[in-house]
C-alpha cells in the first residue's frame, strides 16, 4: 500500500532519515522579538542561541494553522492511498488539533497525536515509515502507532535553566537555586506531559554519564533495535564522553544522532542532551 508519512518539524529527525523515507515536515513558527520565522527553514537553533547570548529576549514557538495542514494533505491525498501525519503532542501545541481539523476533509488522511516531542515523536515517525514500507495498511499503521506511543521513553538533561525561566517554564528563583547548587535536572515525558525527574549534581559531563547509565543499565525491557542520541549545541568533548558511556550500556542495532531543532532549543538552551528509545 502506498502510504505517505508527514510530521511536524519538532520530530527533529536527521536530514538523512527525512530523505531516505521522503518525509515531509511542517515547520513550526518561531517568534524572535516581533519577527516570525520557520523552524529550521528561516531560523536555526544557532541563530536563537546567538540572539539570546547577545542580550535578546527568549524566542517562542507557535502552531501552524489548519490551512497549512489542509494544503499539505491536499498535496498528497490524491496521489497516495493514504497519508499519516505524526503531530507534536497535543499537550504542547495546538498544531495537533489543527491537523486533526484539516484531516477531516480527506477520507484517506490520518493524524496521530504523538503525545511526545523531539525524537520521541521522531521514533513514531520512523515506525510509521517502516510499517508503510512493509505494506501495512493505513488503519493498521495507526493502530500499531497508538500501541507504540506509551512505550517510547523520552528524557533529556539540561545544563542550565535560564531559558526555561525566561520562557516562563520555571521561576527565576528555581533557576538561580539550581545554578548555585550546580544541579542539572532531567526532564521526562510521561503521559504527554513534561515533569522533572532526577536532579544530577556536579560537572555536566559526569552528570550526563550518570544519566545515560541510569536510563540504560540493568534494563531487560528495552527494545534495542534503535536509540536516538539528541542534543543542542554542546562541547564536542562532552559529546564524545557520552558516546563512550553509551557504548558501555549494551548493544543497539542502530544509534542515530540528531541535533535538536528550534522548539527544544527555544525552551532548553544549549548543552541539552537526551537519549530516546522504546521499551519492548
Amino acid at each position: 500500500m502506498k502510504i505517505k508519512v508527514t510530521a511536524d518539524s519538532t520530530c527533529d529527525l536527521p536530514a538523512t532519515l527525512q530523505e531516505k523515507y521522503h518525509i515531509d515536515l511542517v515547520p513550526l513558527i518561531v517568534m524572535k522579538e516581533d519577527e516570525e520565522f520557520l523552524d529550521n527553514v528561516t531560523i536555526t537553533p544557532h541563530d536563537i542561541f546567538q540572539h539570546v547570548a547577545g542580550g535578546g529576549s527568549i524566542c517562542t514557538t507557535a502552531a501552524r494553522s489548519t490551512s497549512v495542514y489542509q494544503e499539505l494533505f491536499a498535496k498528497y491525498a490524491g496521489d497516495f492511498e493514504g497519508v499519516i501525519h505524526i503531530s507534536l503532542g497535543s499537550g504542547f501545541s495546538s498544531s495537533c488539533q489543527n491537523a486533526f481539523i484539516a484531516a477531516q476533509k480527506f477520507p484517506n488522511v490520518r493524524v496521530v497525536d504523538s503525545q511526545n516531542l523531539c525524537c520521541g515523536q521522531g521514533l513514531l515517525v520512523l515506525k510509521a515509515c517502516e510499517l508503510a514500507e512493509a505494506g501495512t495498511d493505513l488503519d493498521e499503521i495507526v493502530r500499531q502507532l497508538e500501541a507504540y506511543i506509551p512505550m517510547v521513553e523520552t528524557s533529556f538533561v539540561l545544563d542550565r535553566l535560564d531559558y526555561m525561566a525566561k520562557g516562563g517554564r520555571c521561576s527565576m528563583v528555581t533557576a538561580l537555586g539550581a545554578n548555585l547548587l550546580n544541579l542539572k535536572p532531567c526532564i521526562e515525558l510521561r503521559n504527554g506531559k513534561m515533569s522533572v525527574g532526577k536532579k544530577y549534581r556536579g560537572h555536566f559531563d559526569k552528570c550526563l554519564a550518570s544519566y545515560v547509565r541510569d536510563c540504560l543499565l540493568d534494563r531487560e525491557d528495552i527494545d534495542r533495535s534503535k536509540l536516538v542520541l539528541v542534543y543542542t549545541e554542546i562541547d564536542p568533548a562532552i559529546l564524545a564522553a557520552v558516546r563512550d558511556t553509551l557504548s558501555q550500556c549494551g548493544e543497539f542495532e542502530v544509534v542515530y544522532e540528531a541535533v535538536a531543532g528550534c522548539t527544544i532549543s527555544c525552551h532548553c538552551g544549549p548543552n541539552t542532551l537526551g537519549v530516546i528509545f522504546a521499551r519492548k
